[in-house]
């Protein structure tokens, strides 16, 4: 397919760092860094948290140029969709991608360094785990490491780098508690390899849905979109119960607003041989990352009716 023409050097790089994936990976900031103010009670501060926000999202934007690089290099991606990012479109050449990858993994690394520097130590710890994995993913995603690479960087790791800004300090709360919105996170990467499945497959690239086989992929894929409400339920239900973990608020029961989101999903998972709208299925990966970012508004949302329901 012939290249777009060519937009200003601005559009292509923000096209590059592709910002509509942006909600993954900033939601579990805002999401941690409500915790550590409201569960945690830190001090809110705006200059760390939008620190730390301006640092996960240049270096997802640094990932997503890598890949996107590093897939078009293999000969992955090479169709023109409404969610493809600028080397794809042939605006930049895979080594330019790679350069601005290099330089937004450099940045975001300085803002968090930044951070540390204001906040403690702790949070190079954090950086330690996550940094290499958003380095490396492209290769991690080949060998069918992808799930666990994005549970942890655009989940768990998101969430406790925000809560440790705010905090100064550790904690098992941000990373438990954001399981069920790193669920999802998973949930729409698998839905676009269940998508790639076959393809992916011809060109020797391993993912979790390649193994899984379509039935597989389907079961998998209602265990990632159902599982947080169960998670959930258990965290706020099981501490009350006699069980030696901190009590999730009830006001996590709001995240059911979310279910009928979630049922449609299956809906569109289940007819992906005769959908309703041709594109139902292809787009499942847009689609669960809408879901995603409702449940997460609605996550933090909770936390929120927490510190008021307490005030009162």
């Amino acid at each position: 397919m012939p290249p777009e023409s060519s937009p200003s050097n601005l559009r292509k790089w923000l096209i590059a760092g592709r910002p509509w994936s942006f909600p993954a990976s900033t939601m579990p900031v805002v999401f941690g860094t409500s915790l550590g103010v409201v569960i945690g009670g830190a001090r809110f501060s705006w200059i760390d948290f939008l620190l730390a926000l301006a640092a996960m999202v240049v270096l997802h934007a640094a990932s997503n140029m890598t890949s996107d690089a590093v897939d078009f290099r293999r000969g992955l991606d090479r169709e023109v969709t409404p969610v493809g990012g600028a080397v794809v479109r042939g605006w930049l050449t895979p080594s330019e991608a790679v350069a601005g990858g290099a330089v937004g993994f450099a940045a975001g690394s300085i803002i968090g360094l930044v951070l540390a520097v204001r906040t403690g130590w702790a949070l190079v710890l954090i950086g330690a785990v996550g940094l290499p994995i958003g380095i490396f993913y492209p290769f991690l995603k080949y060998r069918a490491f992808g799930d666990l690479a994005v549970f942890l960087n655009f989940g768990l790791l998101g969430s406790l780098g925000a809560w440790t800004v705010q905090t100064k300090r550790l904690s098992w709360i941000p990373v438990v508690w954001a399981v069920p919105m790193a669920m999802l996170v998973i949930a729409i990467l698998h839905a676009n390899n269940w998508r790639d499945a076959v393809t992916d497959t011809e060109r020797r690239v391993k993912t979790v849905a390649g193994l899984l086989g379509d039935e597989g992929s389907l079961k998998y894929y209602h265990v990632l979109v159902f599982g947080p409400f169960l998670i959930l339920l258990a965290l706020m239900l099981l501490p009350r119960l006699g069980v030696r973990v901190t009590a999730m608020p009830l006001t996590f029961f709001v995240t059911l607003l979310a279910l009928p989101s979630a049922l449609e999903l299956s809906r569109r998972a289940r007819r992906r041989t005769a959908p309703r709208r041709p594109l139902d299925f292809v787009i499942l990966d847009g689609a669960t990352a809408n879901y995603n970012l409702v449940f997460g508004l609605l996550c933090t949302a909770a936390v929120w009716l927490h510190l008021l329901v307490q005030g009162n």
